[in-house]
């Protein structure tokens, strides 16, 4: 009997995936290439995860969250981010009727389902409060009143590695509450040319999935099959950011000054289970955590001056581990 719930639940899991494959080839009728921020952008939207994306402009950043919206069915706004930004810019604010001699609430951009951030760190402290709330706890408040935010609900904020000049340091509360930090690189010479002929020749993008598709495959996900083996593999890369003498990691000890948190723990634990589900597999196994931890935890290892010095980045750190942390 149990192996027929099994059998019933892998049947499940391809069943549902079957459709985010559809969705992927959708997209890819408007976008060249990117497939792993696609991918990760699925995953976000599988574990009600934010994304901070890292790359400079004119990498269609935009375009690729306006295409997913469009084939989904499911409402974007795009927010540009600057020094002068107010929190009502944001979440709206409380205007005075005299004809009812009363204040009404006016909504703003952030009651959507896809929100492009652009320039995230160009905003000022107040606003990025503002933006916190309604990442962490789903709602925003106006007044006095709190509003809970359509769902699926998913920030995608960009940030722009070149220019630093009038940008604010984006709070490490803040970072720790993406799921992802992914890095956009520029197309190969193939993809360049193909660009060329998808923007002159734009191909029609329909809706292929709903909204309640995405609600039914959350709760999919959750249920896919983590063994005990993984959830110690998953946690002892965790542990090893922060204690990298306990697994002979002595050599990068002296460039960690914070390892990730136990929301890391989380997160990897989540996406790896949404990885699993996009590749039709109701069990998550070691190369998922693989796949994912490198986007989980790049923004959740702060490192030393040392590392700074000799110009050690997160990722060769991450790298390290996944080399010397053995999977079961």
């Amino acid at each position: 009997m149990e192996n027929a719930t099994k059998q019933a639940s892998a049947e499940q899991i391809k069943e549902a995936s079957s459709k985010w494959t559809t969705l992927k080839n959708e997209i890819k009728k408007a976008i060249v290439g990117q497939e792993h921020i696609i991918d990760r952008i699925f995953i976000g939207l599988l574990c009600n995860g934010h994304i901070l994306l890292e790359g400079v402009p004119g990498l269609a950043k935009t375009t690729l969250v306006k295409i997913t919206s469009q084939a989904i069915g499911l409402d974007f706004k795009r927010i540009q981010f600057t020094p002068d930004l107010l929190p009502a810019d944001l979440i709206g604010t409380l205007i005075y009727n005299p004809k009812i001699q009363e204040f009404q609430t006016k909504k703003g951009p952030i009651f959507t389902n896809l929100i492009l951030a652009d320039e995230i760190n160009r905003a000022p402290a107040k606003v990025q409060s503002a933006l916190l709330e309604a990442m962490q706890e789903n709602q925003v408040t106006i007044g006095d009143t709190s509003h809970i935010l359509d769902k699926p609900f998913l920030v995608l904020a960009t940030q722009n590695p070149i220019e630093q000049e009038g940008t604010y340091h984006l709070p490490e509360a803040q970072v720790d509450r993406f799921l992802f930090k992914l890095l956009i690189s520029y197309p190969n010479f193939e993809e360049e040319k193909e660009i060329i002929n998808t923007v002159f020749n734009p191909k029609k993008i329909i809706s292929v999935l709903e909204k309640d598709s995405i609600s039914s495959a959350q709760k999919l996900v959750n249920k896919i099959y983590l063994d005990e083996k993984v959830i110690e593999y998953l946690i002892n890369i965790v542990f090893a950011t922060r204690n990298p003498e306990k697994y002979n990691l002595d050599d990068i000890k002296n460039f960690i000054e914070y390892g990730a948190s136990p929301r890391a723990t989380l997160a990897l634990t989540h996406a790896a289970k949404a990885h699993a589900f996009l590749k039709k597999r109701h069990f998550v196994i070691p190369d998922d955590i693989k796949a994912i931890a490198p986007d989980v935890l790049r923004h959740r290892i702060l490192l030393t001056y040392e590392a700074e010095a000799e110009n050690i980045k997160t990722d060769q750190i991450i790298q390290k581990i996944l080399r010397e942390i053995p999977a079961p």
